[in-house]
């Protein structure tokens, strides 16, 4: 069937005269995860995983993903004639890397221009010296081979309510203005759909498990302006745009309005979430300032109401994930199979106060499925959890109250030595970054050794960052905050501020064997402040215990130790007043204090 898509694609492309054709995982509004309708490089690949670019030639067919995918890509593309590669790894391309070269000696390239952002189109042209006429960007091919596509979802918004969010959307609008002043520009054009849904204090269901809206906006200073799908309005949102004056039009208006704006207008935009039909709508005597959009910055400092209501919603998580290891660990051997238990944590999950969804897929893998980073349990075909090794179970809830991130990877059985290396190195790298202070100015790549080290010591590593911020009631990831210790193409680099969430998740995946990852989230908050500067801390929002028999203390030092235990304690103290009986009995069990062999 691929293979049959694939023919057809280059039919196409022949008709065009197209001699590369491009085609990422992406909307039109450059989302990491997205609708039905717009898994076009699935439809194409059969790929199912969240990241990956599709490059389709005359003579072969390329799938680019990072290195969370590099196992299940390689079982997903048998047999389909596609070529893997695995980005990350020495001497392979990515996919800009692999156009450059293509395009020296062909003329065109095309792709749908509303999935494609104004950057990474940019960026070839000046790579390949190519002219803007070897771009053909107003074809989606794959729409024309797609027959049974589904259509654009297009659910209802719904407000927020002012005790979830802390800041009304006047007053976030003023903020917004104050930086396009600021950068010089009199308009502002937002595409990010996570950006659009914190500045408008508005949320959606037009992508699974993110609780975002399709739509874009435009703000100047005497106007604000928001499109949206028509189905998409309710009176009750006609009524609150109205009173906080803000103009609603239907969604595709807003390539003729950007089309209208005056020539000497000076336009504040993202090229990294702007797509390149836009972008090109856009008059060419408009000046444009390049920058991230200022919403992507003020929601990741969440404010007082939003960190406690995050806090609340963390303790709910918690229990119910608590509650899960207990169970998993006695039905371990069973029969029960690792979807099974996926499923099991999903309904804890829905009967906890004011949960309305997960915050993404829930993982939940066994053995050596756990070495996929982003595995998916299929009923069909799920993994049975016998009474030996791990099970590695990463899954999130969207509260009223916040979004939760968390990753536990527990014991099910007997474990063998290395297991035990691999699984305490893990941990002791997620505890001292937990418990980093380091001075204010630091970035995620400064302190992303702290979780890394311990595994580099041993020469081990992992093909992906340390950690992501998290949104509030939004996408699980988000940006500019995260853990990593290389710069990552097109990111600016983001200083630490009091009030960002991030996750702290290190890990070990052998192909093949097991996969282990241990993820808390934390919140940066002032230290002390001294001759030297302002120091800065974490304080941890995830409370599950970690795996005890897991743990062999050789790998640990004294420090280490005491992390340890002062997180299980805290752990005991958060969830025990919520339990009671055996359930509270088996909790104190589970995070009692570990003594260095050293000291038995």
């Amino acid at each position: 069937m691929i293979r049959e898509r694939m023919e057809q694609l280059r039919q196409k492309m022949k008709q065009e005269q197209i001699d590369l054709y491009y085609i990422p995982t992406a909307d039109f509004h450059q989302s990491e995860y997205v609708g039905e309708y717009f898994k076009c490089r699935e439809f194409m690949s059969g790929f199912t995983g969240s990241a990956g670019s599709l490059v389709v030639t005359k003579e072969e067919a390329c799938l680019f993903t990072d290195g969370r995918y590099h196992i299940q890509a390689e079982q997903e593309l048998q047999n389909s004639g596609i070529h893997l590669f695995k980005c990350g790894e020495t001497n392979i391309p990515n996919e800009e890397e692999y156009i450059e070269v293509y395009m020296k000696n062909h003329n065109t390239f095309g792709f749908d221009g509303r999935v494609v952002s104004a950057s990474f189109v940019e960026q070839l042209l000046e790579q390949t010296k190519l002219s803007e006429n070897a771009v053909i960007y107003k074809k989606d091919l794959v729409n024309e081979i797609w027959y049974s596509r589904p259509v654009v979802s297009k659910e209802e918004v719904y407000v927020l309510e002012p005790w979830q969010t802390g800041e009304n959307v006047t007053e976030k609008i003023i903020r917004i203005r104050k930086e396009m002043e600021k950068a010089g520009a009199q308009v502002h054009v937002m595409a990010s759909l996570d950006d659009i849904a914190w500045t408008f204090n508005l949320r959606g269901k037009d992508v699974k498990h993110n609780p975002v809206f399709l739509a874009f906006a435009v703000i100047m200073q005497d106007a604000v302006c928001i499109y949206l799908a028509e189905e998409a309005v309710t009176e009750a949102v006609k009524a609150y745009l109205k009173e906080n004056k803000i103009t609603w039009k239907k969604y595709n208006d807003v390539y003729e309005d950007v089309a209208g704006f005056r020539e000497n207008h000076t336009i504040l935009l993202d090229k990294e979430t702007i797509n390149y039909r836009l972008y090109k709508s856009i008059p060419d005597k408009c000046s444009i300032v390049n920058q991230m959009n200022p919403a992507a910055k003020m929601k990741a400092v969440k404010n007082q109401t939003e960190i406690e209501n995050t806090r609340k919603a963390h303790i709910r998580d918690g229990l119910a994930v608590t509650r899960f290891i207990h169970y998993v660990k006695e039905k371990a051997g069973t029969g029960i199979t690792e979807y099974e238990a996926a499923c099991y944590l999903d309904e804890l999950r829905k009967d906890t106060e004011n949960c309305f969804d997960l915050s993404f897929e829930t993982i939940s893998a066994y053995g050596a499925n756990a070495a996929m980073m982003h595995y998916s349990a299929k009923e069909e075909s799920s993994a049975v959890i016998q009474k030996e090794g791990f099970l590695l179970v990463d899954s999130g809830g969207q509260y009223k109250e916040g979004t939760t991130d968390v990753t536990r990877t527990i014991a099910v059985g007997s474990l063998t030595s290395e297991m035990k290396k691999h699984y305490t190195l893990t941990l002791v790298g997620m505890l001292r970054l937990m418990n980093a202070r380091f001075l204010y100015g630091c970035t995620g790549r400064n302190l992303d050794i702290l979780a890394r080290g311990p595994l580099w010591e041993h020469g081990i590593d992992y093909r992906c960052g340390t950690g992501h911020g998290v949104g509030h009631i939004l996408n699980v990831h988000e940006g500019p905050n995260a853990f990593r210790w290389k710069q990552r193409k097109g990111l600016p680099e983001c200083e630490l501020e009091e009030g960002m969430i991030t996750t702290d998740e290190p890990g070990v995946y052998l192909e093949n064997q097991y996969g282990i990852r241990i993820e808390n989230e934390l919140l940066c908050v002032k230290d002390t402040e001294n001759e030297w500067g302002q120091f800065m801390k974490f304080e941890c929002l995830t409370f599950v215990p970690v795996e005890r028999e897991a743990i062999d203390t050789d790998y640990m030092e004294k420090r280490d130790i005491e992390m340890l235990n002062a997180y299980q304690k805290q752990v005991y103290e958060k969830l025990s007043p919520f339990m009671t009986g055996e359930e509270k009995q088996w909790l104190e069990e589970y995070t009692k204090e570990i003594v260095s062999k050293k000291s038995e």
